[in-house]
């Protein structure tokens, strides 16, 4: 008799341990990964219709889960952007409105660069820090581009640092951190060591901010994939229209189309510098860069097989995007009267039908590719056209999660659960300010609105303005700024009043008086 209630003891004790064990897995919060690209341009994915760039997985992810039409940085750079998704707030209220360290100024520009913060603040509770205060093992990979070590705002581990080159050795500060040996490929070792954090952090709930380097230049392919393309453009028909063209300066003198084709045959940095025009790339065609991507893309394949192997795919959130626009303008001025290797190390790809690339406030700089995969939540192959922008994801995330609001942290930030879930999500304006020039093009600093479908641009040099209507004009071609008065003048003044709100710092016309 002893030993048969021994035997019923233990068999109701397993009973209760495995169904306790088994409410605890249920009851556990949602993995978080997520997967931020260096300048990917909106067109450059197969499922936002590129032709050219293979991208099954990235696609499949798409097919799975939301894809958005209508997402935005809020920066034509990295590192204002990047701040944004940690802190739920604009640069501009930060003061973290440029790239670290920075871009030196020129003699020719009209304006000093605003006053800007080096690093991230240290007052800000980073949506890193708030996960690991509610259990979350976090990890930080790639290009954190801060300034800061990513374990001083919230990240239990970090592997971070610029890249110089995607084949071994990548730069001295992987030395250590990141092993590899001749022959090894920067994104495959990257994703490598996300792969073993997501292992050891099975049993708990994670965030791993898999920031690829990718495809920031230095523009190297993986050589595998570059002679897979190589041989994919070799059979394609010659693509119509123009390999690059010149973008004028919308804030100086009006350029007629004959002086364009004059400055386009005479190709040199002093005439252009004065013009201010600068080179974008037309065409998806570059081997390199299709190389570099299909490589990202590949990482986030292999990430989602580990997930499925340890069975937390379906309690695990992929969100999927990018740092800025494509960077169909070269870093720096580049001419185009050289050959094609060293234009494929220089313009990585086209973002048409967007005008211009990153460093700009036109769409090209700033509306990123977004797929969301929520298992239970998102509708399979759906798409939203809702507005986002990069302070948007610290609100959604806690949403997501069923953690409390943090409204004075992520006080920019609009939750987009309902767009999620299929419902309607009007989020408001959003706003952008870039009081510096950029790498990217010899256009004033400046700023922009969207509201609606129109969106405005002001600049700061000569105090131009732009009106655009998106719905109709996805290519910003026709400036409705003149013809649609009442309009242009409410979103100037919401543009203005919003700098006000959020002590946004101003560049300052240059004086004899002032020194470079």
């Amino acid at each position: 008799m002893k030993n048969s209630t021994t035997k019923v003891t233990f068999i109701l004790l397993t009973w209760f341990l495995g169904n306790l064990c088994s409410a605890q897995e249920n009851n556990r919060k949602p993995n978080i990964v997520f997967f931020l690209v260096d300048d990917l341009g909106w067109s450059d994915l197969g499922c936002y219709g590129s032709n050219f760039h293979e991208t099954p997985n990235i696609d499949r992810l798409a097919k799975e889960g939301m894809l958005f039409n209508n997402a935005y940085s809020t920066c034509h750079v990295c590192s204002p952007s990047r701040a944004s998704i940690l802190t739920g707030k604009y640069p501009a209220r930060t003061d973290l409105t440029e790239w670290l360290n920075g871009r030196p100024e020129r003699k020719f520009e009209k304006l000093h660069s605003a006053k800007k913060l080096m690093s991230l603040p240290d007052e800000e509770i980073t949506l890193a820090e708030t996960l690991k205060k509610h259990g979350y093992a976090t990890a930080d990979f790639g290009k954190a581009h801060l300034r800061k070590d990513p374990k001083s705002y919230g990240f239990d581990e970090a592997i971070t640092g610029w890249v110089r080159s995607y084949y071994y050795p990548f730069s001295k500060q992987y030395e250590k951190t990141l092993p590899a040996k001749k022959g090894d490929y920067y994104t495959d070792k990257l994703t490598d060591a996300a792969l073993n954090f997501i292992e050891r952090n099975r049993d708990r709930p994670f965030f791993v901010h898999l920031e690829h380097f990718a495809v920031h230049d230095p523009i190297q392919g993986r050589k595998d994939l570059v002679e897979k393309y190589q041989k994919k453009l070799a059979e394609m028909p010659n693509q119509k229209g123009p390999e690059y063209i010149l973008e004028t300066n919308p804030d100086g003198p009006e350029i007629s189309k004959e002086e364009i084709k004059e400055l386009e045959k005479n190709d040199s940095l002093d005439i252009h510098q004065e013009k201010r025009v600068w080179w974008v790339k037309q065409k998806q065609d570059n081997v390199e860069f299709a190389g570099m991507l299909e490589a990202t893309d590949e990482s986030l394949g292999r990430i989602r097989a580990k997930l499925h192997e340890l069975g937390l795919s379906e309690n695990t959130i992929v969100i999927f995007t990018a740092d800025n626009g494509g960077m169909s303008a070269s870093n720096q001025y580049r001419g185009i009267n050289h050959s094609r290797k060293q234009l494929d190390s220089r313009f990585a790809s086209s973002n048409l039908p967007l005008r211009g690339a990153k460093g700009w406030n036109y769409e090209g700089g700033i509306r990123v590719p977004l797929v969301v995969h929520w298992p239970g939540n998102t509708k399979s192959n759906s798409r939203s056209n809702a507005v986002i922008t990069g302070t948007d994801y610290y609100p959604t995330l806690l949403s997501m999660l069923g953690l409390p609001l943090m409204p004075n942290q992520h006080m920019d930030g609009k939750s987009f659960v309902p767009a999620l879930k299929g419902k309607n999500h009007n989020r408001g304006a959003i706003y952008w300010h870039f009081p510096h020039y950029s790498n990217h093009g010899y256009q004033s600093p400046g700023g922009a609105i969207r509201l609606g479908n129109y969106k405005l641009l002001e600049y700061f040099e000569n105090g131009t303005v732009q009106l655009f209507d998106l719905q109709n004009d996805l290519g910003e071609q026709n400036d409705l700024s003149k013809s649609r008065p009442k309009i242009t003048k409410k979103l100037l003044k919401m543009l203005h009043d919003w700098r006000k709100d959020v002590d946004a710092k101003m560049p300052q016309i240059k004086t004899s008086s002032k020194k470079l």
